[in-house]
């Protein structure tokens, strides 16, 4: 709206409406999207060139109000390029904004372009500024999120270790069974006996393998995050997961009183699946503490369908009385997680009020 009020101010002036023009284009390019790089050169290019030409002119455009907006178009584009641009680009193009910016005085005279450099000099210098803080800002939660996967999958295959380990010892000793009965001397196991003991043993080394497989993706992946893992050396292994695990972590959570709930049809899970399905418990209560302080109770439940375990957990706060400050990437690392085992991961507000964190685990039939 101001542009157009200063084409019908200037509509018989050819140069004011030529530097409407130019502003029009310098605030295209700072609302621009994926061509953002081209409108930036642009712009910048259209308004060096505008200042060359109302140089050599003294005195035209001089009154031309739409100034103002193009170097605010101009130092939004300082910003926008110092923040998102790569940096080979953003070397090329900064010195060309900055040139285009610094240079607008000359399009009064010379003893202008004294006065006014230094002052916009600053400005670009403010501008430029605002945009790299953002940029550091973006690495830092970068490096951040990509330490919480990295942690997340150290953890992920810790634990998937303990279930490897505990599938093979239940392999030997098996094993060692069998091979004791066929030298005690005494009656020979009968034809049921050693199938159930060979399809013990069948399972617990395609369960072995199954977690085995898993463990290598995740250090695959983990050899792509650009973090030092030499924190992770020596770490403490974790028991194997567990339901009864869960059920002491909900027992112990008073404030506010947390009830559990498990379907009569859950089965047995996976020793992956329930340590993961007490990380998502242990997570979404943690939630709870920090952000809803107001809430009166929260509701943990697992339950079956199909192939898939549900674990939610769900509260009635409203997210006042907050306690603690939130690092932000709990819920990262539990999308990693149960991303790395197939499933889904959801957390959001519910309709009738409160949050809920739900987690789908590919569980297999029950």
């Amino acid at each position: 709206m101001f542009l157009l009020a200063c084409l019908a101010a200037g509509i018989r002036d050819t140069a004011l409406v030529w530097m409407v023009l130019v502003a029009a284009v310098a605030n295209a390019a700072a609302v621009s999207g994926r061509r953002f790089v081209a409108w930036t050169i642009a712009a910048a290019s259209l308004s060096a060139l505008t200042t060359l030409l109302l140089a050599m002119e003294p005195g035209a455009g001089a009154s031309a109000p739409s100034l103002f907006a193009e170097i605010g178009a101009l130092l939004i584009l300082v910003v926008r390029a110092a923040w998102k641009m790569p940096r080979r680009r953003l070397v090329l193009l900064a010195p060309l904004l900055a040139v285009a910016i610094l240079s607008t005085p000359l399009r009064w005279s010379a003893l202008a372009a004294v006065l006014f450099t230094a002052p916009l000099g600053i400005t670009v210098a403010v501008a430029a500024g605002i945009g790299l803080y953002l940029r550091a800002m973006d690495a830092r939660r970068a490096r951040s999120l990509a330490a919480a996967r990295r942690d997340e999958r150290l953890e992920l295959a810790r634990d998937l270790h303990d279930f490897v380990a505990h599938h093979v010892t239940g392999i030997v000793v098996q094993a060692q069974a069998a091979r004791f009965a066929a030298r005690s001397g005494a009656a020979p196991p009968g034809p049921d006996e050693l199938d159930g003991m060979f399809g013990g043993i069948e399972k617990a080394g395609t369960e072995a393998l199954t977690s085995m497989r898993r463990m290598v993706g995740l250090l695959r992946d983990a050899q792509n995050v650009d973090a030092s893992d030499g924190d992770a050396r020596g770490a403490v292994r974790r028991p194997v997961g567990d339901l009864a695990r869960l059920q002491e972590l909900v027992a112990g959570f008073a404030h506010p009183p947390a009830a559990l709930t498990i379907a009569p049809d859950l089965g047995t899970l996976p020793p992956e699946v329930a340590a993961s399905a007490h990380r998502v418990v242990q997570e979404a209560l943690t939630n709870v503490r920090k952000h809803a302080a107001d809430a009166a109770s929260v509701r943990v439940t697992l339950a079956r369908a199909g192939g898939e375990v549900e674990v939610a957990v769900r509260d009635d706060g409203r997210g006042r009385g907050r306690r603690l400050p939130s690092g932000g990437f709990g819920l990262t690392g539990l999308a990693e997680r149960v991303g790395a085992l197939g499933g889904r991961l959801y957390a959001g507000p519910r309709p009738e009020g409160g949050w809920e964190v739900v987690a789908v685990l590919p569980a297999g039939e029950g």
